[in-house]
């Protein structure tokens, strides 16, 4: 009897912990649903937006390669850039464009990486007014000292001359290129420089071979912001660049605009030819930006 009795409520708490294991799999199954559609709606959110911004891309690219309207070529044709090549100075304003380019890239990394290892373990006075020097100096616009530069380099001969647009182009980089590597050297531990110090390695040693050696990310972020600021600009090369010769390729883009008419396929054609460095960086270099570098080295931290 009394076995009888205690069994019954086994059996209860039994099916009690049963329901309550289909309760709780049917509730994750319900938020793992509703998971699942907010995910889809994130997804074709992003794509909608992404083929709104793609349509000018896909515009320009489509028009480059379709005949003109003077070309006897039908469909899909490379006649555009070969005119562009031939009849123009595209590929003095490509050289020119390179040129000032890595330049600037080369100039603003080197430069900056020292400056910006100075920022990030310095610790004085003097220090803390060189960072607020530059961030004053970041947050005024480049067009207020147009004016300032154009009369000082004109009395230096270095108005319509690349190393000129060059000087400009490093200096209007400079500080928010000294900033990223400051930002990415305190993500390095100080305790590695501290180690290569015992080993017997100098300050500018421990400089090279440990923190530049683990800011490969960083540096080449600070070199695509440098590359893509000085390729793209078209505001400080139309004031200080007078001849066709030294025309960079965003100013040889605005010469094919005419008052009358404009050769469009031309336009884009070369707009084309602007775009693929861009793409080329970015394609050859996105394996590289991992924090993976340091990886290692935080091993017994």
């Amino acid at each position: 009897m009394s076995a009888a009795v205690h069994t019954q409520p086994q059996s209860r708490s039994a099916l009690g912990a049963s329901g309550t294991t289909k309760g709780t799999g049917k509730s994750k199954r319900v938020l793992s649903d509703a998971g699942m559609r907010g995910r889809w709606w994130r997804f074709t959110l992003i794509l909608a937006i992404t083929a709104v911004v793609l349509v000018p891309i896909m515009v320009t690219v489509v028009l480059a390669f379709s005949p003109s309207p003077t070309s006897t070529a039908t469909g899909f044709t490379f006649e555009n850039f070969g005119n562009v090549f031939s009849q123009t100075l595209a590929s003095t304003w490509l050289s020119n464009s390179l040129i000032t380019t890595l330049s600037t890239v080369v100039v603003s990394v080197a430069v900056a990486a020292p400056a910006g290892y100075v920022l990030s373990r310095g610790r004085s006075k003097a220090v803390s007014g060189y960072s607020l020097l530059l961030f004053v100096m970041q947050s005024l616009p480049i067009i207020t000292s147009v004016v300032p530069l154009f009369i000082l380099f004109a009395g230096l001969g270095l108005v319509d001359n690349l190393m000129g647009l060059t000087i400009i182009y490093v200096g209007s980089t400079m500080t928010v290129a000294t900033w990223m590597m400051a930002a990415y050297f305190d993500s390095i531990p100080i305790s590695l420089e501290e180690a290569s110090w015992i080993d017997g390695c100098s300050v500018f040693g421990s400089f090279t071979k440990v923190v530049l050696r683990n800011s490969l990310p960083g540096i080449l972020s600070t070199a695509i912001f440098a590359f893509l600021l000085a390729w793209n600009d078209y505001l400080v090369a139309i004031v200080f660049l007078r001849s066709s010769e030294i025309f960079t390729l965003p100013m040889g883009v605005q010469s094919f605009f005419q008052q009358n008419q404009t050769d469009w396929t031309s336009v884009m054609a070369l707009a084309v030819v602007m775009m693929l460095p861009p793409i080329i960086v970015f394609a050859t270099l996105n394996k590289y930006f991992s924090v993976g570098g340091i990886g290692g080295s935080l091993a017994g931290r």
